[in-house]
């Protein structure tokens, strides 16, 4: 297959070298270089500004990779890399590129990951700090296990050449992204992990909310579920789901939307695109559904679509750029309505986690893999939309 090189924009590591050898699942010098460059992030001025920038820090700092590792001691004892990765990382999400070279590296592999083309300033601080450790001695062994590209996602040719090459082939994006990739071959033992089109919920319990002297806490962590990606991440919540009588629901969202209005309103901004999106999606749930309610911000900052009753066409009403579905019931069961397969991540306030996960399965519910507290929805996991990462990503060697 001919490529036209040219067309690839290069920013870590570099296209000479497919033959990078697996290694084990954790190999000491992967977390070690995993360390320095979270020592280094945290020691940037300029990565400071950007909390996902530092949240990826700490992921990669050496405490939390000797926690993770000592989690899987059993699982990876006879364990190996699969060998080459080949990502396509999506086009909203500025950090998501290297989470997925992360974990990939943490199984055991090489790793080609294409980044987004859209130019973040996240991508060129993480892209920075990588080439500033891969151009020394220390970890020059390293440098073919590399490969961060740039190129215009239409270029398909590109995209086929590095999945001819790979072993596993991982897409994160939508569903369109998915179907398009697969037109390119992959080897014949290779296979694809996929991250499809997904959205989340928020659990919050009115009564608790209604308790809280102060929630500027709760706002704060809220803020970075949502308004810090546009709500655009997959584990954003576009719904929230209120556990109380209508008494009670109706004043703790009044608090709860007065406390986020006032940690959003100096660091959020939209723009007239958005809002005429958020209020499309308001007319389209008032002429199928009948009774929904239209509450928001004088800004816009914050649009609230709430709901009388749920149906399984409720994803269709969704919005980012600070769009909220509500409903108020007094318990769990009107989520077997609405839950599919497409829900991802349920975030919770006020609620015991292991009542929320004997819930999902007691309703057999397609959907909801992740259940985290509000304030670490966008964290990321070795475990991700029900796959076991570090397990999908390497081979046993095993004795019969």
């Amino acid at each position: 297959m001919q490529i036209d090189f040219q067309k690839i924009k290069v920013i870590s590591g570099d296209l000479c070298d497919f033959d990078a050898i697996p290694l084990p699942p954790f190999d000491d010098r992967i977390c070690a270089f995993l360390n320095k460059l979270s020592g280094k992030l945290l020691k940037s001025q300029e990565a400071k500004r950007y909390p996902d920038v530092v949240t990826y820090a700490f992921f990669c700092r050496k405490s939390n990779l000797v926690k993770l590792k000592n989690a899987y001691r059993e699982q990876i004892r006879y364990r190996l890399g699969r060998g080459i990765t080949f990502h396509i990382a999506p086009g909203n999400v500025p950090i998501n590129f290297a989470y997925t070279l992360t974990v990939a590296l943490l199984a055991g592999n090489a790793c080609v990951v294409k980044a987004s083309s859209k130019e973040f300033p996240q991508t060129r601080i993480i892209s920075d700090a990588l080439n500033d450790l891969l151009a020394g001695k220390e970890f020059e062994i390293l440098r073919s296990y590399i490969k961060i590209v740039v190129y215009p996602r239409e270029n398909q040719e590109i995209t086929d050449f590095f999945s001819s090459k790979c072993n596993i082939r991982i897409i994160w994006g939508g569903d369109r992204t998915i179907d398009n990739v697969r037109t390119g071959k992959i080897p014949p033992r290779s296979y694809d992990i996929t991250f499809a089109d997904r959205y989340s919920l928020c659990v919050m319990d009115a009564q608790r909310i209604n308790a809280e002297q102060d929630l500027s806490g709760l706002a704060h962590d809220f803020y970075n579920d949502t308004y810090l990606y546009d709500q655009n991440a997959c584990s954003s919540p576009r719904m929230i789901y209120w556990i109380g009588n209508r008494e009670s629901g109706k004043r703790a969202q009044a608090r709860f939307w007065a406390a986020v209005y006032e940690e959003i309103k100096n660091r959020y901004d939209t723009d007239a695109v958005i809002a005429v999106d958020k209020y499309m999606a308001f007319c389209r749930a008032a002429i199928d559904l009948g009774c929904v309610h239209l509450e928001k911000s004088p800004d816009n900052r914050i649009f609230r679509i709430s709901l009388d009753n749920l149906t399984d066409t409720i994803p269709y009403y969704r919005c980012a750029g600070g769009s909220y579905l509500e409903y108020i019931s007094e318990d769990l069961e009107d989520l077997k309505k609405i839950v599919n397969e497409k829900y991802q991540t349920v975030s919770y306030f006020g609620l015991n986690p292991e009542e929320l996960r004997n819930r999902v399965i007691e309703y057999n519910l397609r959907g909801i893999d992740r259940i985290v507290p509000v304030g670490k929805a966008a964290d990321f996991n070795l475990v991700w939309d029900g796959y076991d990462l570090i397990l999908m990503m390497s081979r046993v060697v095993s004795l019969v």
